[in-house]
């Protein structure tokens, strides 16, 4: 009788072990599904959107399939192929398809339309010229990029990335998961939250 009701807790045991196995599979399955399809975390490498966005940053990132046509003011992340081998960039929409870009680098005013930009997300104001010439229009299914520290920022201005086709943005960002951390640049907690 004993071992009867041994070999029925072991039993149940098994069970139950078996049981929450299964539920770890599918819970893995879902968030690996939801990592693949839905949400991807990008690392921010460099100084390029600081104040906005620090060097090691972990940011969230909603899939292009779900975040809709980009508009100006959203962080994107952008892989092109053309750019060092397809390397994520993290840079701003300025512009979008059939919008006039302009930049006084004079001045450091950025024109979309004739209307000069308020960038009050900006780190330094944008006097650095990279090679493209201006004004430009944004080609049909392109957007024009820019970091938000604008003089060590190498985005749409320069010929080596230009105009950047919406079908290579990966995602919009839209969280601030992880703040970065260096000697220069302590990790600041309260940063973490929505970007929109």
């Amino acid at each position: 009788m004993e071992q009867k009701k041994r070999l029925e807790q072991e039993s149940l045991w098994q069970k139950s072990l078996l049981d929450c196995l299964h539920d770890m599979i599918r819970i893995l399955a879902v968030v690996l599904l939801l990592f693949v399809f839905v949400v991807r975390i990008v690392v921010v490498s460099g100084p390029s959107m600081y104040r906005t966005l620090h060097n090691g940053d972990y940011l969230l990132v909603l899939s292009n399939v779900f975040c809709g046509d980009p508009k100006p003011g959203n962080i994107v992340v952008a892989s092109k192929e053309s750019f060092r081998g397809g390397e994520d960039i993290v840079k701003r929409v300025i512009a979008t398809e059939g919008q006039t870009v302009d930049i006084d680098f004079q001045q450091g005013i950025v024109y979309v339309d004739g209307v000069a930009l308020e960038e009050p997300y900006t780190n330094t104001p944008t006097t650095l010229p990279e090679g493209m010439t201006f004004p430009l229009v944004v080609d049909e299914g392109c957007v024009f990029l820019m970091g938000d520290n604008r003089n060590v920022s190498l985005d749409s201005r320069s010929t080596e990335i230009g105009l950047v086709d919406c079908r290579e943005i990966v995602g919009r960002v839209f969280f601030l998961l992880l703040p970065g951390d260096s000697p220069e640049d302590p990790r600041d907690w309260s940063r973490i939250g929505g970007l929109f």
